[in-house]
């Protein structure tokens, strides 16, 4: 591995350090030269956040990939943690002693350690820019913030811009993409999601997978995806499960987040509506169904996850690292290397009533309104999903449980909600036939609006990741570790809250 231990006297813009690689290159340390007379701390930069170490000053390696500025200097770049969970790009210049070549041999060092400690590092992606998506500035924030983090990073890019409906699907189903890491998305959540569905159904396509087979288990693909704007670039893994959602076996979608019935069914419909208002429409759209407060009769069955799951109100959180994941992972390899291509073990459960709600998520579903999301203790790589039946109650009582979400109060702590770790769904809503003798098909309403808030309907809509569906019946089956994310969990606990 050539020379990968070093340890000389630097000098930086914050002063003289000690400045050492220890033999397992894992960290860069630097401790103040001058004991006791110090004036600034010292620091550890890990490796594995290091984006890129280049020869010369900092302003040099900027702009030039291979600068050949002075041979005296050399800066390092890495990842910067800033408040509320952001990172930016940080650097740090050294400056070496005149005529020793001492930074050539750090810059060798330093690159040899990235490339062993970051096997997993991309080094060829495919970067689809949908220029209507994030508000119309995707294309300005990729060259702006992203292109030039790629170039320093050493990675081979390959663009294309999106001109019309589907057309990154239709590249991914038809291109050889043996020669990319990774797929990146730049745009909105459509984005994501065109990228996501084309991916996993190449994979199942390449290997010859029936759709019609709903008792197959899916293959993951190989090729990560990259998400941008959606958090930090970073050149972690982490790996994600998907819901497939089936109507009489065809296929309808994908789904990494929130799938629901009832009120967000309704809310996501009602706002399509009301494009003209932006992003207010969702809120105007949200009033009008509290207010309505529309339930819907139906029969939720769901398969219960095995013993070794956690339970959604244990109070565990889904952080980097997560042992919840990690043990689950054992499990659903197992599976994988047992091949067992039947429909996951559980107990099946069923429930009738009538629901102001049904939901589905296999994240956590955090949002600035609900900053613990639908389901806090959520998992994102167990194999699970959440299952949140919110039964008929009073518009008061569902308006408590809503704001239960906007403060560290148990959104189901209330006796007409119901919470169960699941592994599957099958969902049937109650047709117009399918009302009792006498029942009427116009349900009373214990809304304060009555009928003036919208006209009674026998059944709602699914939402699906914010797409409606077009049926209502239908199977959801989850696929553990489906997916994988440039990306890296949560590192720690949010502060600062009372919670």
């Amino acid at each position: 591995m050539g020379e990968t231990f070093l340890r000389s006297p630097l000098r930086t813009p914050r002063g003289r350090f000690l400045v050492s690689l220890p033999p397992r290159g894992e960290f860069l340390l630097g401790t103040p030269e001058l004991v006791g007379q110090t004036s600034d701390q010292g620091f550890c930069i890990p490796v594995q956040e290091m984006v890129a170490v280049r020869l010369g000053a900092a302003s040099e390696a900027k702009q030039v990939l291979d600068p050949r500025g002075d041979e005296n200097c050399f800066t390092v770049f890495f990842v910067r943690r800033e408040k509320q969970e952001r990172w930016s790009l940080g650097s740090l210049e050294f400056t070496t002693p005149p005529q020793s070549r001492m930074a050539i041999r750090w810059v060798n060092a330093l690159q040899t350690w990235i490339c062993h400690h970051g096997v997993t590092r991309p080094k060829s992606l495919l970067v689809f820019i949908n220029p209507a998506g994030g508000r119309k500035r995707a294309m300005e924030i990729y060259q702006d913030q992203v292109a030039s983090l790629f170039a320093l990073a050493g990675i081979h890019v390959h663009v294309v811009e999106t001109c019309r409906a589907d057309e990154a699907r239709d590249y991914i189903m038809q291109q050889d993409l043996c020669s990319f890491d990774g797929l990146v998305s730049v745009g909105g959540d459509g984005t994501f999601n065109e990228l996501m569905h084309a991916l996993i159904d190449r994979t199942q396509q390449k290997a010859g997978r029936l759709e019609g087979d709903v008792d197959m288990e899916l293959l993951a693909p190989r090729l990560r995806i990259g998400i941008i704007p959606a958090g930090s670039t970073d050149w972690d893994s982490q790996p994600l499960d998907v819901c497939s959602i089936r109507h009489n076996g065809k296929r309808l979608r994908y789904s990494v987040s929130l799938i629901g019935y009832g009120f967000y069914g309704d809310v996501v419909s009602a706002s399509e509506r009301y494009r003209w208002m932006g992003p207010v429409r969702y809120t105007y759209a949200g009033a009008k169904a509290v207010l309505g407060n529309q339930s819907y009769k139906g029969t939720v069955e769901f398969q219960v996850a095995g013993t070794e799951a956690a339970n959604p109100r244990d109070q565990t959180r889904c952080r980097s690292g997560c042992l919840v994941c990690s043990e689950s992972s054992k499990h659903l390899l197992a599976q994988c290397e047992e091949e067992k291509l039947s429909e996951p073990e559980g107990e099946w459960q069923k429930v009738q009533g009538r629901f102001l709600a049904v939901n589905v998520t296999c994240m956590s579903s955090a949002c600035p309104k609900s900053p613990e999301g639908l389901s806090p203790c959520a998992h994102l790589a167990d194999g699970t999903a959440d299952l949140i039946l919110v039964h008929e109650c009073s518009m008061f009582s569902f308006l408590r449980h809503l704001n239960r979400h906007t403060n560290c109060s148990d959104q189901f702590d209330l006796p007409f909600v119901s919470v169960h770790r699941v592994r599957a769904v099958r969902f049937t809503s109650a047709k117009l036939e399918d009302y009792e003798d006498g029942e009427p098909a116009v349900q009373e309403r214990k809304g304060l609006c009555g009928g003036i808030c919208q006209q009674e309907e026998p059944v709602s809509c699914w939402s699906c990741d914010g797409e409606t569906l077009s049926h209502t019946d239908i199977s959801i089956r989850v696929h553990g570790r489906l997916i994988h994310l440039f990306a890296r969990g949560i590192e720690q606990v949010p502060m600062g809250g009372s919670c």
